[in-house]
């Protein structure tokens, strides 16, 4: 068990990235709070030495992204959708990002995953393969995948 001064210094530092990844994932700020209360008590009750700093970083991902597939597997969360939250979320999504995140958001999730850890996070293919137990090939042709659906759905010529 971490002490409560390594668990906020975590929150701290992390807090950010896991919420953004919640989200991306989810789509609705009540289940990313619930993630993130989730996977920071992981983390308070661990006892995982890490290596160094990006070998916490990538397992405060690799927690985050598993606990969200749990939460999305769960039969609950399949087979009923809240009618005012899918309404709230929508004003929060239009209120909060620009066309760009909401395009990103409507990626369908394999892409949305290599998206996020690249651009956002600034991880490279073979980093994010290590990340999500992919082919570094397997990144970059998802990464392309991703890129042309985002120019399309943008309707622009960026070939960043």
């Amino acid at each position: 068990m971490r002490s409560e001064e390594e668990v906020n210094r975590a929150i701290e530092q992390y807090s950010d990235m896991i919420k953004r990844i919640c989200f991306i994932h989810l789509k609705n700020q009540s289940d990313t709070e619930d993630i993130f209360q989730t996977v920071f008590m992981k983390y308070a009750l661990s006892s995982v030495v890490f290596k160094n700093e990006e070998h916490k970083k990538a397992w405060f991902i690799r927690v985050t992204v598993n606990a969200c597939k749990d939460l999305l597997k769960s039969f609950f969360r399949r087979h009923t959708v809240s009618l005012d939250e899918a309404v709230q979320q929508a004003g929060i999504i239009s209120d909060t990002y620009g066309d760009v995140y909401k395009t990103v958001l409507k990626l369908p999730e394999k892409y949305r995953k290599v998206i996020y850890l690249h651009y956002y996070e600034g991880y490279t293919a073979p980093q994010i393969g290590k990340i999500l137990g992919k082919n570094v090939n397997t990144v970059y042709t998802t990464m392309t995948r991703a890129r042309d659906i985002l120019k399309k759905e943008l309707g622009c010529d960026y070939d960043g």
